[in-house]
């Protein structure tokens, strides 16, 4: 089965079920709280029954991928970034064929080890996709007026069809101001005002990466858009926003949740989707989730542990979201890869658009 059909009738619940639920003494039942709680958790289990009824291969052979139990689906952001990457080789291909070589400037200022990180990946992902890449480093004393001179250069540079900046800048640079000095047909990373503003307009060919690698993620399941109820945590201009109007234009119902946001308990565990960009370890744990619902996890969090060491962690409580999630993206190897495809997807959606306009 290839999409999740909501109006398939739920399969009837397990008594054994309502005995772990129901309070020992009916009386305890006499509260309306209680009542809400029993309500509540009975539409769980009816969903998470209907999605086990849905996974089931439709002649009732014993396929363990169509016969899932509770046991959670991690999502392959590696594998969806190669898929990506493939169908951008072919495309630089043929552009490459017509004498129009697409070309990355990456802009980055100062010495940092993790912008260093970034950079090899995606000059990697380029070289692997055909796209050539150039990275140019600045002197940390560049200033904001040097770095927007330099952007200017490569606006104007015809060999030159898409451009970087990495992140971070110094403090008395506006990222603002810079995202909007590049030329929206060469920003490739989709965060020049008219490129947001685009995506209002549906045309999200250059969106934001790392937001169109988290819906990218979310399109791998099986889940029909197309009415699907997502929460959206976080409401950032490169993550939250953009994903939330990305979702829109899939068909999604969306609500956006943030740090202003009253129970956010109860939005999430009525979603089908929650898409999770705060920057905050441990945000989203397994009993805020309604059972069977896809968990895209976009926080990229660096965390000590007990032995000493450093690891990357997300936002999602992975232990206690897992057994609880259909389907859910793990940290690192999750948004990361499909990010940076996303990017080289951009790079050659941009340099066709300069050859088509000559």
């Amino acid at each position: 089965m290839t999409q999740v059909d909501r109006q398939i009738p739920k399969p009837h619940l397990s008594s054994h079920w309502l005995k772990e639920f129901l309070p020992p003494q009916p009386q305890q039942l006499d509260t309306l709280a209680h009542f809400c709680i029993f309500l509540a958790r009975l539409r769980c289990e009816q969903s998470r029954s209907n999605q086990l009824h849905l996974q089931e291969s439709p002649a009732g052979g014993s396929d363990k991928t169509d016969k899932r139990s509770l046991a959670h689906k991690i999502i392959d952001g590696r594998q969806v970034a190669r898929q990506i990457l493939a169908q951008t080789r072919e495309r630089a291909g043929r552009l490459i064929e017509t004498g129009h070589q697409p070309k990355i400037a990456s802009v980055s200022i100062g010495e940092n080890s993790g912008v260093e990180i970034y950079v090899r990946n995606q000059q990697r992902a380029a070289t692997s996709t055909g796209i050539d890449f150039e990275h140019i480093k600045l002197s940390a004393s560049i200033g904001e007026d040097g770095l927007l001179e330099e952007i200017s250069r490569l606006n104007a540079a015809a060999s030159v069809t898409g451009i970087i900046i990495q992140r971070p800048v110094a403090d008395d640079i506006s990222i603002k101001k810079v995202q909007a000095t590049i030329d929206p047909r060469k920003d490739i990373e989709g965060m020049n005002p008219a490129s947001i503003g685009n995506i209002v307009y549906n045309d999200i060919d250059l969106g934001p990466c790392t937001a169109i690698a988290a819906v990218d993620l979310l399109k791998s399941t099986p889940l029909e858009m197309k009415g699907l109820e997502v929460v959206m945590i976080g409401h950032s201009e490169i993550v939250g926003k953009p994903v939330a109007f990305l979702l829109m234009a899939e068909g999604a119902t969306v609500t956006v949740c943030h740090h202003m946001t009253h129970n956010l308990v109860a939005h999430t565990r009525r979603a089908d989707a929650v898409v999770v960009a705060v920057g905050k370890v441990g945000l989203l744990t397994g009993d805020m989730i309604k059972p069977g619902a896809a968990i895209i996890d976009v926080g990229i969090n660096r965390i000590k542990k007990d032995d000493g060491k450093t690891a990357i962690v997300g936002d999602v409580d992975y232990d206690s979201c897992a057994p609880i999630a259909g389907w859910i993206t793990p940290v690192p190897g999750g948004v990361g890869p499909v990010t940076v495809a996303a990017l080289m997807r951009n790079a050659v959606v941009a340099a066709d658009r300069l050859a088509a306009r000559g």
